[in-house]
């Protein structure tokens, strides 16, 4: 591994076969000072090191596209294996000019017998398509780019938290595909024409299109609260109703629907291939769900492209009559306008497999027979307490309930913490361990932080950075940041599996930092500070790339987001940090007259409202914890 990080920049113009110069002009270094834009002679070193780190991250993006996806997988890390062989700028240059100097006549063979040794150690990224029911390894129709629509909601009331799911869950997937390095268009739609929408504006007597505007907006709220990057495109069904038109025109043309009344139907007989996707027969159809009992249709199983209007609903022009589109048809419509009928994802709840899913492909195909989607990707449902979340059964919860009184990151780290694909049971015990979980990250984070900023206070800069030049990280790091990056790559690459890093050598790393940053405050020699560190900032910089990557790093500092999940506790708590305080300075005195029955119950009563007091050598102070019943609440004393 290292000695393919060594020289692996050192010719990296000539990957591809195609070189930028020759061999011994390479050698030169004022020919790598003309490459890096005059690094030896403009700006300062750190400055210089960040345009040759840039031109070498440009050159690898260009070449990259050339080989597998596995090269792009390596090229993603060379950055932060520079910052483990190269602890700062100057060495950095240093070394890499020495390097030009010292190519050995056989390099070509040795980079590509090493490039080859290195891919076979990269796994492939493999998605599980549920056309064909078994996992993939991911190839996109263009290389280096990807297109993928996501189903999106049906906007007439808050959503909830089973649209947090999904939309969590492809976030997690497009960050990962960009982290990869592929240049991904995501679409995501907004159904704002529906009979939903129409019967809820009803009752509240407002204009459809007004009420699904206003929680389209709400919708966007709670997705950025949970930190879900925004679509290249959020296209909205009232603005495409062209698309829509041409398409049904088309699919009439094409003699796979008829109309009857002012409706448009589709007819499944005149798609062979129906229930491919499901695996459903067209009997199982769900009539009356958004598939309308009606003795006109020739096939029960068929669906409407248009429906003709009727009194007090929005309606548009159209060549059948005035009226509205049907469901399924807006989805087909909008990816081809934004992807084309051939792309490489179509994502979307298990719900929709049967019929939506179902039917876009066959209406998608009966436009334009060249219809190809590579991969049909479904997340599993929410469950709550075991049982099916709906309105009727009264265990209906929206995003913004649940955000109320839980951290929008606590929130997303419950939905990561178990596979896109398999159900998940939301209950108060499991998001309590979720947030709880999500709190011990940000608190090892700003441990770490701490630590670093004290040993910088101790010891003047100049001593720090003369030290440092010659401080490595320590072996247990550089395992760490190993175990890491490994499982890292093996989870995600693995369909996805974020859920088993989350638990394993990300809890790892973060118990690394607690206690190197237990270690700093220790006396040890000014070497073993300096590496611990060293190690530190290192760690703590692999972790933040890996949050990143799961969308669980906030811009905001630790302290604020900590005192974020406090705020939260408190509400959960029904109390005020002033009532904290109280209760703390009462416990205190309580201990200082020996009268632990009451220091006890304090502390038991605080607890089974989700408060820990944490006591140390000089003082008392609380952080959120898992609700724990007065009985169950252990006795400190004992």
């Amino acid at each position: 591994m290292n000695s393919m990080l060594l020289i692996m920049p050192a010719r990296l113009g000539s990957f591809g076969g195609h070189p930028t110069e020759d061999l011994p002009a390479a050698r030169d270094a004022t020919v790598l000072s003309r490459r890096c834009g005059n690094v030896d002679e403009e700006g300062s070193a750190d400055e210089r090191a960040e345009r040759l780190i840039e031109m070498l991250y440009e050159q690898m993006r260009l070449q990259r596209l050339e080989y597998n996806l596995r090269l792009r997988q390596f090229a993603s890390n060379l950055k932060a294996f520079q910052r483990l062989l190269f602890p700062t700028s100057e060495n950095f240059i240093k070394y890499y000019c020495y390097i030009w100097q010292q190519v050995p006549l056989n390099f070509e063979s040795r980079v590509f017998r090493l490039r080859d040794q290195e891919m076979m150690r990269i796994p492939e990224f493999v998605l599980y398509n549920s056309m064909t029911k078994q996992k993939e390894v991911f190839k996109p129709k263009v290389p280096g780019k990807v297109g993928m629509y996501v189903c999106g909601v049906t906007a007439y009331d808050f959503s909830h938290i089973g649209h947090a799911r999904a939309y969590v869950a492809f976030d997690v997937l497009y960050r990962y595909l960009k982290h990869l390095g592929y240049e991904v268009t995501y679409v995501r739609n907004f159904t704002d024409v529906d009979d939903k929408i129409i019967k809820r504006a009803n009752e509240l007597g407002e204009d459809p299109l007004s009420l699904s505007s206003r929680y389209c907006g709400e919708f966007l709220t709670d997705m950025a609260d949970l930190q879900c990057l925004p679509p290249d495109h959020e296209p909205r069904v009232s603005a495409h109703m062209d698309q829509i038109r041409d398409m049904i025109a088309q699919i009439i043309q094409n003699d796979c629907a008829y109309t009857v009344d002012g409706d448009v139907y589709f007819s499944v007989d005149k798609s062979p291939s129906y229930g491919q996707l499901s695996g459903r027969k067209t009997e199982d159809n769900r009539a009356g769900e958004r598939v309308a009992v009606d003795s006109r249709k020739r096939n029960p199983a068929d669906f409407a492209l248009w429906k003709a209007a009727k009194p007090g609903e929005p309606s548009w022009d159209s060549p059948w009559g005035s009226g509205r589109p049907g469901w399924h048809i807006e989805c087909s419509a909008m990816s081809s306008q934004y992807l084309t009928f051939s792309f490489d994802i179509h994502g979307g709840g298990m719900d929709l497999i049967f019929p939506h899913h179902e039917n876009e492909l066959a209406q998608s195909c009966a436009a334009c027979p060249e219809t190809n989607i590579s991969y049909w990707v479904h997340n599993g449902f929410v469950t709550v307490n075991d049982e099916k979340m709906s309105k009727s059964l009264g265990n209906f919860f929206t995003i913004r309930e649940v955000t109320k009184l839980y951290h929008p990151l606590a929130l997303r780290y419950f939905l990561m913490g178990m596979h896109y694909r398999s159900p998940v049971n939301y209950s108060i015990e499991q998001i309590e361990l979720a947030s709880d979980a999500f709190y011990y990250i940000y608190e090892a984070l700003q441990s770490c932080q701490d630590a670093i900023s004290s040993f910088r206070e101790r010891n003047s800069p100049e001593e720090t950075q003369s030290n440092s030049k010659t401080a490595r990280i320590t072996p247990a790091a550089q395992d760490c940041i190993k175990k890491l990056q490994n499982d890292f790559q093996s989870k995600m690459c693995d369909d996805l599996h974020a859920s088993d890093l989350l638990t394993g050598s990300l809890k790892d790393a973060l118990r690394f930092i607690n206690n190197s940053a237990t270690m700093l405050k220790k006396r040890l020699q000014k070497q073993q500070q300096l590496a611990l560190l060293q190690s530190l900032a290192t760690v703590e910089n692999e972790v933040k790339q890996v949050l990143d990557v799961l969308g669980l790093l906030s811009d905001l500092p630790y302290l604020k987001v900590l005192q974020q999940l406090k705020d939260k506790a408190l509400a959960r708590a029904g109390m005020k940090e002033e009532d904290v305080l109280r209760l703390i300075e009462e416990r205190a005195l309580a201990r200082k007259s020996k009268d632990f029955a009451r220091s006890d119950q304090i502390r038991k009563d605080l607890v089974a409202k989700g408060i820990a007091l944490m006591d140390d050598s000089e003082s008392t102070t609380w952080r959120p914890c898992v609700q724990v019943p007065n009985e169950q609440a252990p006795n400190p004393s004992t």
